[in-house]
């Protein structure tokens, strides 16, 4: 080990985790000149940001001591390859919290625990956990090859490390791994020899997998396994990440902590430019926009064409990645915070969320016709379309996402989810000739169209009755397209139920049950033997039936699922299929 100590360091930090890392660009960017990050191993959590932010990184250098210089009062970090003299020193170094405990079981040699197989290359790979090292794991799988999902459930992207949340929303932005922040399984299976991953979230699918990864929570080692002299520990310069240590009184960082709030303990005369960079921040000038908008979007709206002002067609292009999807799913759109509103309204705690994305799940529409005429294709050239109504603010609720989407126009940037999903889809229709019935309130039509579309491709011969329910004629945005489907396939009924128009009969989704207009249009009863009944929209006309003390009945008013099942029908639901599917809409 070399005695030579070269000129004094602004900060030494030891460990390359996401936490490490990104106090390290941190403090750099708030005007620390000399940072250096000593890495035991050979690898750091996302090294593609190490050069692109200019950190110092050493490697293979392990920490054996910290004491204090008699002299300057400067800190002494000793390694196992050299000696620096540092103002001073952050050790952001993890281990496994040892009272972790997996929150899945499995047997099955496919499903470990913060372990990638060898080869992943083009495999399917679920990682289950929400922290900074869930990150790093999703990270390197992605860069392996693997087509990743992310299972985080509870977790809080303003709780991860700054680096960790980057690095996240770029595999969102390159469509490079689909993240379920509210969905977590709660049920590993096996199919054969591959683990299936079964979700509480009726939204989200069961899914099947090559590989599943349980992320462990990490915790800072103690103190005491850090050779760190009193006389260091007084000076308040030896700062560790992570939560404090019972017992002892030591600065400790939180893994989302900034690196200039550490840099304006240690250095105060740092303070005044580093509060200075922040207020331009939040200035909220054009250009940090832009900044914005480049560091989340990932697609350019092609398409926004009005029904009415308060009602939308629009079709979005991804800058990455393919539009595969199964007539029926859905996927997710986002904008910031930072976008102007259509409306006076004003967002709850809009000062911490200004940085932050919106994201809301729409589910799929599709054009049915092509410019030519003919009847489209599945393939919708690389967009998807969406069918979107702008949800008015009042006093009880002030949406976030529409009264921003409403001001976009053709060529604006957006956020597109990396992958669709959802199980509301014609799997169970395997009979060309069973009679398929679309039940929907407004927009919850969008599923249909993409489904009724591929029923018709695909040369259905049974009867397909679409309805849907809405307050006036001008709110159905596909009128014309469904009347030309009628006027083309005899076996297509469409049936829009407008409820404030003056010369039309108010009358709702259920009557069409109880009057028998179903049964006139098919000539005999609707029967559970031959049809599934598809219904999307609003709560209160699907009706599910509620669970209570153990005890199930069915909501006032009467949905048309108990209408259904009154009459033999029985719901779809996961390990029990039925003939009744339903995608709730809000």
């Amino acid at each position: 080990m070399s005695e030579q100590l070269d000129d004094v360091y602004d900060l030494i930090i030891i460990g390359g985790t996401a936490g490490g890392l990104s106090v390290a660009i941190s403090s750099l960017k708030s005007g620390l000149k000399r940072v250096r990050l000593i890495e035991p191993g050979d690898s750091i959590a996302f090294d593609v940001l190490v050069p692109m932010n200019q950190v110092d990184v050493s490697y293979g250098e392990s920490l054996l001591s910290i004491e204090r210089t008699e002299a300057t009062n400067e800190l002494l970090i000793t390694t196992s390859l050299r000696s620096y003299v540092s103002h001073g020193c952050l050790i952001a170094l993890r281990d496994r919290d040892p009272h972790w405990q997996p929150p899945l079981a499995s047997t099955s040699d496919r499903v470990t625990i913060d372990e990638l197989p060898t080869m992943i290359d083009d495999r399917d790979v679920l990682i289950v956990g929400h922290t900074d090292n869930a990150v790093e794991l999703v990270w390197d799988a992605a860069n392996s090859g693997a087509r990743v999902v992310m299972a985080a459930g509870g977790m809080d992207p303003a709780m991860l490390a700054p680096a960790a949340d980057s690095i996240l929303r770029k595999l969102e932005r390159e469509r490079r791994a689909t993240v379920l922040y509210r969905a977590v399984p709660d049920e590993i299976g096996q199919n054969d020899k591959f683990p299936i991953a079964y979700f509480n979230d009726r939204r989200t699918p069961d899914l099947e997998f090559d590989h599943i990864v349980l992320a462990s929570h990490r915790r800072r080692p103690t103190i005491d396994a850090f050779n760190v002299s009193a006389e260091a520990l007084e000076t308040n310069r030896v700062w560790f990440l992570g939560e404090p240590e019972p017992g002892r009184d030591v600065p400790t960082a939180q893994a989302w902590q900034i690196g200039s709030q550490i840099a304006e303990a240690c250095f105060p005369d740092l303070a005044a430019p580093v509060a200075k960079s922040t207020v331009a921040r939040r200035a909220r000038h054009q250009s940090i926009v832009e900044e914005l908008r480049a560091d989340h979007y990932n697609a350019t709206i092609t398409r926004f064409e009005p029904t009415h002002s308060d009602l939308w067609v629009l079709r979005v292009r991804p800058d990455h990645g393919d539009t595969s999807h199964i007539p029926g799913q859905y996927a997710s759109l986002g904008l910031g915070y930072w976008e102007d509103r259509i409306d006076d309204a004003i967002d709850n705690d809009l000062d911490n969320k200004w940085e932050k994305l919106i994201r809301r799940s729409y589910s799929i529409s599709h054009p049915i016709f092509e410019p030519s005429g003919y009847l489209a294709p599945g393939d919708t050239d690389g967009e998807l379309e969406f069918y979107i109504v702008l949800v008015q603010a009042d006093e009880n609720h002030v949406p976030a996402l529409t009264p921003r989407l409403a001001r976009k126009t053709p060529g604006d940037r957006i956020y597109l989810g990396p992958k669709v999903a959802g199980r509301y889809t014609l799997e169970s229709v395997d009979d060309p000739a069973d009679t398929v019935i679309f039940f929907a309130t407004g927009t919850g039509e969008a599923p249909h169209n993409s489904m009724i579309a591929e029923l018709l491709r695909k040369g259905h011969t049974g009867p397909i009755i679409a309805t849907v329910t809405v307050r006036n004629w001008v709110d159905l945005g596909y009128l014309k397209t469904h009347r030309e489907l009628e006027a083309r396939y005899p076996n297509y009924h469409y049936i829009p139920m407008p409820t404030r128009e003056p010369d039309v009969p108010k009358q709702y989704l259920q009557d069409l049950i109880t009057n028998q207009t179903f049964d006139k249009i098919l000539g005999h009863p609707i029967s559970p033997d031959d049809t599934h009944a598809f219904l999307c929209g609003n709560p209160a006309m699907i009706g599910l039936p509620e669970d209570k003390d153990g005890d199930s009945s069915f909501p006032e008013p009467v949905g048309v699922v108990q209408l259904l099942t009154e009459r033999g029908f029985t719901l779809d639901k996961r390990n029990r299929p039925g003939n009744i599917h339903y995608e709730e809409y809000w």
